[in-house]
């Protein structure tokens, strides 16, 4: 994604000429110094500069080839154009206080560098369509950065469940132990939880991938402009209704929703490791590089970027509804109000990047404790193997199930794990019982019993592992 542009905080003083805004001409005074600074979004869009002058780029090259100015001050256009484009990169663009937006600002700076010639780049040409445009140009950049970023938190998961397809830990519901499941199988739940993000970032960035210029103000332009040749450019579909084409920010909630969900999926991640790294369970531990220490106590070792993954999700749900809010009640057509998307879009975007950023060298680094894990896996989660055993000798299930767990009340009574559980005491539970094969009291016995398709069997699970190599592969080429 093009590197976020950040507009200085001490922002350069007014000439007396640009104390009169573009469009001042209307007016007879100056914007109160309140309203300005109310009404002016300079602090926070300039990050859209690199889109906004790419797009005036297009824009030019177009007014060129349809002769709707000359070819020599089409060339002057880009050509100045691109002096910005390399001022604002390199961080040398001088910010104003009249710069109410990003376009406005790159106006100014281009009729500084090429002249009056700059004052013909907006013929056919709104800021409602040219706003639009930048948004789908970083939507577009967002979500494609994202799927990158993403992707590799997906490979991490990988490695990990493929390197340690030895460990078996207990699976959870209502987090009381439920059943021994494989560590690999664990991870590649989240992977497949990825995949889905990974689609409606695709989506994301394929409904960005129209360019709104053409629609000018709302109902189009008298000018003979040609939408396809700028669209083209840009590498977008060309806009259908020039009306729709400045109301919508679908394609912003679109990202907006996909980053909210994968802000969930990240925040139940966050919240098994940071409940696995706790004292209390002790089934991993986290590379120092990745953890912080308290202030006071001296032996805390916390998990902090996991925290911050689990915190973040209330701010990507919250973005998604500031922009929901802010669009239902809008007529077609540009309203201020669309000033109010930026801010939460680019707050997600950032939060999100920040957090792909760590996690896959979070995860590969991390260790694991597996004969903890593993003893957490036995005891009363291999219950559910007696009642599925007595079961497949055709003992009606909840017969099975009220055996067994009258079994459990039993071991509980006199403080035994379940696998440790005497032949005397399987036989009273169930006559049936007395054929069990011992080593389907082992989490590992468990796990292996397993036949259905998707199941946490070490055969499954390597098929899932297959799977997902060339579910990468794919999306690496």
């Amino acid at each position: 994604m093009t590197r976020p542009i950040r507009c200085s905080s001490k922002l350069q003083p007014m000439s007396e000429r640009e104390k009169s805004p573009l469009w001042g001409g209307r007016f007879g005074a100056s914007p109160a110094e309140a309203f300005e600074d109310l009404n002016a979004s300079i602090s926070f869009d300039v990050r859209l500069a690199p889109y906004d002058i790419r797009g005036s780029i297009a824009h030019a090259r177009m007014l060129g080839e349809k002769g709707i100015i000359s070819t020599e001050e089409a060339e002057e256009l880009v050509r100045g154009l691109g002096a910005v484009l390399e001022e604002v990169e390199s961080g040398r663009f001088t910010w104003t206080l009249a710069d109410e937006d990003v376009h406005t600002a790159v106006e100014r700076r281009l009729r500084e560098v090429s002249g009056e010639v700059a004052l013909k780049l907006h013929t056919g040409r709104s800021r409602n369509d040219q706003v639009a445009l930048d948004l789908h140009l970083f939507v577009r950049d967002a979500a494609a950065s994202i799927s990158d970023a993403l992707l590799e938190t997906m490979r991490a998961l990988f490695e990990v469940a493929e390197r340690r397809q030895d460990l078996i830990l207990p699976g959870y519901t209502h987090l009381q132990r439920a059943q021994p499941i494989l560590l690999s199988h664990h991870l590649l739940a989240h992977f497949r939880a990825f995949e889905r993000d990974l689609t409606r970032l695709y989506a994301a960035r394929e409904a960005a991938n129209v360019s709104p210029l053409g629609a000018a103000a709302l109902g189009g332009t008298p000018h003979p402009i040609d939408p396809s040749l700028t669209a083209g450019a840009l590498g977008m579909q060309p806009l259908v209704n020039s009306l729709d084409a400045v109301s919508e920010r679908d394609f912003a909630l679109d990202l907006l929703y996909a980053l909210a969900v994968l802000g969930v999926h990240l925040s139940r991640l966050g919240e098994e490791w940071v409940t696995w790294t706790s004292s209390e369970f002790g089934f991993a531990t986290l590379d120092d590089s990745y953890s912080s220490g308290s202030s006071i106590m001296p032996q805390k070792k916390n998990p902090d970027a996991y925290e911050l993954m689990r915190g973040k999700a209330g701010r990507l749900i919250g973005n998604l509804n500031a922009l929901l809010i802010t669009l239902k009640g809008l007529p077609l057509g540009y309203s201020k109000d669309l000033q109010e998307d930026k801010e939460p879009l680019f707050d997600s975007v950032d939060s999100v990047l920040g957090i792909l950023a760590v996690l896959p060298e979070m995860l590969r680094t991390a260790s694991f404790d597996g004969e903890r894990m593993a003893r957490a896996a036995g005891g009363f989660a291999l219950a559910t193997e007696l009642a599925d055993f007595l079961a497949a000798r055709g003992v009606p299930f909840r017969e099975a199930h009220r055996a067994v767990g009258q079994l459990v009340r039993r071991c509980e009574e006199k403080g035994i794990r379940l696998e440790d559980v005497s032949d005397e005491d399987l036989t009273a539970a169930h006559p049936t019982l007395a054929n069990l094969p011992r080593e389907l009291l082992t989490p590992e016995g468990s796990v292996a019993n397993k036949k259905s398709s998707g199941s946490t069997s070490p055969g499954s699970v390597e098929e899932q592992l297959r799977q997902a190599r060339e579910l990468l592969r794919g999306l690496q080429g």
